[in-house]
């Protein structure tokens, strides 16, 4: 198992504690998102870790370096500019092992997530990707058809939807998680990172000709800690063991 951790971002949604110190480094019961993400996977049997900086990147780089980790941590170097998920990725490809799938996780997610059976059903179902949803009440909605092929995606704020190829409607509707299982292969199929892109447009577009489909959890053993509500909610969750 290898892991991209998603480290560079802004974290504007946590300002101003965000104007001071980068969202990887803000702190969870004692620890920073990025130890706690480092820690989760590693425990699960990560070999290899690549985290990508940006935001006040120095203090990201640093602790990570100053810190002996049983594994190795790489790191992709965005400081020159932030190039969003899906081009970040891309930038990332030569960091990781070549032939080993990688699970994509956002440094502000916390989950008691089994990384081993994502990876069993992403390899089982000969997927591309496979995206990490739970049934919850938010306005951006991936759509998957009656394959769990990826099909689409909604704005249910605006009503604005994204098709991979026609509308259907026979679909069922799922956000997703911030963490997603892809191939290798993928890598080479991503646009070119010479502009900052996000990464799901490009599972729609990858979709056309791939099959993607999504690896669904309790939502009850998730929680996103990039707003102040969140964050607060997150000192007396229940981390992964």
């Amino acid at each position: 198992m290898q892991a991209f951790i998603l480290a560079a971002g802004l974290g504007t949604r946590l300002r101003p504690l965000t104007n001071t110190l980068p969202k990887a480094m803000v702190e969870v019961q004692g620890k920073p998102l990025i130890h706690i993400a480092i820690d989760n996977l590693i425990r699960q049997g990560a070999k290899r870790i690549v985290v990508n900086i940006h935001h006040f990147a120095n203090q990201v780089a640093d602790y990570i370096l100053s810190r002996q980790w049983p594994t190795d941590i790489l790191i992709s170097d965005e400081r020159d500019q932030l190039l969003d998920t899906g081009a970040g990725l891309k930038k990332a490809a030569p960091l990781f092992l070549p032939h080993e799938p990688i699970i994509i996780h956002n440094v502000d997610i916390l989950a008691r997530l089994n990384y081993r059976e994502l990876l069993r059903q992403h390899a089982d179902s000969m997927n591309l990707a496979t995206l990490v949803v739970s049934q919850r009440d938010t306005s951006r909605q991936l759509l998957f058809d009656s394959r769990q092929q990826l099909t689409g995606w909604q704005n249910l704020s605006t009503g604005e939807t994204k098709w991979v190829k026609q509308p259907v409607t026979d679909y069922v509707q799922m956000a997703f998680s911030g963490i997603a299982a892809i191939a290798p292969e993928l890598l080479d199929l991503l646009p070119p990172a010479e502009h900052p892109y996000p990464i799901i447009p490009a599972y729609l577009e990858l979709a056309k000709n791939h099959r993607i489909s999504y690896y669904e959890h309790v939502p009850t053993d998730w929680l996103d800690v990039g707003k102040p509500e969140t964050l607060q909610l997150a000192q007396s969750w229940q981390l992964a063991q």
